[in-house]
């Protein structure tokens, strides 16, 4: 191979995410890289799994409201202005906010917050401070949607549960041993991935909603004047009636939306059109329906306000409904399990939390996998809020504190993808994004009187998990930087190394190194203790991109050192499995690097960390990394390298 550098179109590992247009195009959709799944099969598998989490909102949105701790009465005006504030948070939050505009601000098909993040940072000036502060603000948000996570499962639970208070009220000391049961059978049962889950979950959600719609009309026909909370009227009057107090019941009503950031973070599972068509046409009237059938019960009858939903249930349905409910809400709980995967995926990939165990669980669509340790974290966690707060009520003053302050973050990186990517747009989005502000900080106060019932925990939870994101971040940067400091220079140490070469061996040495232009330390003591050369050594670096996928014609770089070195240079997305072998077979089939796996050697330092007060980062931060660096996947699962041809020589680093 000649010298320079040659660009190798590797054929590129996995689909490519739906479609995508930063112009204000359709944010994704059911193209190629859903497989042979059809648009209906994706609508009933993103009714499935999508909506779960907003759509047993209704289970407890209502009867909260209502709840002593607001001090409100279950009046005419009252119910109507709260049902109108509902309608009109569904309406401008998810409908308008998430559902038509933050999901065409896709990532090459993926949405979430860190996919948001990545894209907000591409149209800053790299390196600059606004770069760095989007980074913080992205991670913040995504520890904050894992705080409020781990609360969906127990709260969505437990309330269905708790239909057995209306139906048989001698079985109240089994609704938490129930739940528990129900929530460990969900966890054990997320390695057989969303595909499979989506297809069982799809029919009973769609039975699930249709169930509300057919309950609310049967409801609002028994007292049609519901239907006035439409008006945007009552909102206003009930603010006007309640002064600035009436803020807080905000802290209630934002129980209906919580849902719309699992929305956009599954994106990347079903695709946008799918998940536009599920909420326009199914869930979205559905939702409303039940929420105005149960405002009709209440203005019928306002003791029925201690849970509207179950007494709104004939009697000869109830039984049935319990059943249903539970697995509705079973489906809520994977709303958010799945989108906790592909957080966690996103930020491993941008260096923010160690490398984990990846399994994929679909050979159609790379978007659906399974993270085991995540998946045990959360089931700890959610059993633990089940068995410590032990009712639905006393959940939700938990809920939303962080959910509130995550969607206003959301805001914030929507008008900096906006402003940079779309010219066309941003004259209306811009003005949007003002409103959504606004919106998102009154919801972000009203939840913020919460804190002290219950509302810290989630709270902490992001703190701690934004600890350990920036730590893990912070503590690879200081390697990093300590290895380029100690390290010799590639160029001259192979020209030194060259007039007195050691011994050369058959076959290709491939060393795993994140600064290409420094002798890797696994190099080093190889040569210090085997004292051989091989006759083919590369110098491999993996880049993340801030793209989901690698484009194949920036997959792999190959620059010709001389003398039987190289320095080769790997890219994959943010969504993408490094698969190293697989990516270099496919493209090295060239002349003079013609790679035969089976005389082919991968050799990786493995670093043993030890914290010293001096260096870098503060002690108990530096442990903190050291832990976490201990308990990182080993780079051949990590990079897909077989265990047979993988070499591992250890050192010690201080940090």
């Amino acid at each position: 191979m000649s010298e320079g550098t040659t660009k190798l179109a590797a054929a590129s590992q996995g689909r490519r995410g739906g479609g995508r247009d930063h112009g204000g195009g359709s944010g994704g959709g059911s193209g190629p890289g859903h497989g042979r799944v059809g648009l209906t099969g994706l609508v009933v598998g993103a009714i499935g799994v999508v909506f779960g989490d907003i759509g047993t909102s209704p289970l407890y949105t209502l009867r909260e409201a209502f709840n002593p701790h607001y001090g409100l009465t279950a009046n005419h005006d009252t119910v109507l202005g709260i049902l109108s504030l509902v309608f009109w948070a569904l309406t401008v939050v998810v409908t308008f906010k998430y559902v038509t505009i933050i999901m065409r601000a896709d990532n090459e098909g993926e949405g979430g917050i860190m996919a948001l993040m990545a894209l907000a940072q591409r149209s800053l000036k790299p390196g600059s401070k606004s770069v760095y502060l989007v980074g913080i603000l992205g991670v913040f948000g995504a520890s904050l949607f894992f705080g409020d996570g781990v609360i969906t499962p127990a709260i969505s639970v437990l309330s269905a549960v708790e239909g057995l208070q209306v139906v048989a009220p001698g079985l109240d000391d089994w609704i938490v041993p129930i739940t528990v049961v129900v929530l460990g059978m969900l966890f054990a049962t997320q390695r057989f991935g969303t595909a499979k889950v989506g297809r069982i979950f799809g029919p009973i959600t769609l039975l699930w909603f249709t169930s509300l719609a057919a309950l609310g009309v049967l409801n609002i026909l028994h007292e049609p004047e519901v239907l006035k909370a439409i008006n945007p009227w009552w909102a206003g009057r009930f603010f006007v009636e309640h002064s600035w107090g009436g803020v807080f019941i905000l802290g209630a009503v934002v129980l209906a939306v919580t849902g719309g950031e699992a929305i956009y973070t599954d994106m990347g599972h079903f695709g946008a059109r799918p998940i536009r068509l599920g909420w326009y046409w199914f869930v979205l009237p559905s939702l409303m329906l039940n929420y105005l059938g149960q405002g009709a019960l209440v203005l019928e009858d306002p003791t029925a306000i201690r849970n509207p939903f179950f007494i709104g249930v004939p009697e000869w349905g109830r039984w049935p409904m319990v059943v249903l409910a539970t697995a509705a809400t079973v489906i809520a709980s994977q709303a958010v399990i799945t989108g906790g995967f592909s957080v966690a995926r996103q930020a491993m990939q941008l260096g923010y939390i160690p490398r984990m165990r990846i399994k994929h669980t679909s050979s159609e669509t790379i978007g659906q996998i399974y993270i085991p340790a995540i998946n045990w974290s959360m089931a700890a966690i959610v059993i633990a809020l089940v068995l410590s707060f032990r009712t639905s009520s006393a959940l939700a003053t938990a809920y939303g504190v962080s959910v509130s302050m995550t969607m206003l973050i959301d805001t914030l990186l929507l008008a900096i993808v906006a402003r940079a990517l779309w010219p066309k747009w941003r004259r209306w989005v811009l003005p949007s994004c003002v409103a959504f502000v606004v919106i998102d900080v009154a919801f972000v106060v009203a939840n913020g009187a919460k804190v002290l019932q219950g509302g810290w925990f989630p709270l902490v939870l992001g703190v701690v998990l934004f600890t350990l994101l920036r730590t893990w971040r912070r503590g690879k940067q200081v390697l990093r930087e300590g290895n380029q400091a100690d390290g010799l220079r590639l160029d001259t140490f192979i020209s030194g190394l060259m007039l007195a070469p050691p011994v050369r061996v058959p076959g290709t040495a491939i060393f795993m190194t994140s600064d290409p232009g420094v002798v890797p330390h696994a190099m080093l003591h190889n040569l210090k203790h085997n004292k051989v050369l091989h006759e083919r050594n590369l110098f491999l670096t993996a880049h993340t991109l801030t793209t989901p996928f690698a484009p194949a014609e920036r997959r792999l770089q190959v620059h010709n050192v001389g003398d039987g070195f190289y320095q080769v240079t790997l890219r994959f997305g943010f969504m993408e499995t490094p698969d190293v072998p697989l990516a270099l077979m496919r493209g090295c089939d060239i002349e003079g690097l013609d790679l035969d796996p089976m005389e082919t050697t991968y050799f990786t330092s493995r670093e043993s960390i030890v914290p010293s007060r001096h260096v870098g980062m503060p002690l108990w931060r530096a442990r903190v990394f050291a832990v976490m660096h201990r308990n990182a996947a080993p780079a051949n699962a990590y990079f897909r390298i077989p265990g047979n041809r993988l070499v591992e020589l250890g050192a010690q680093v201080e940090i």
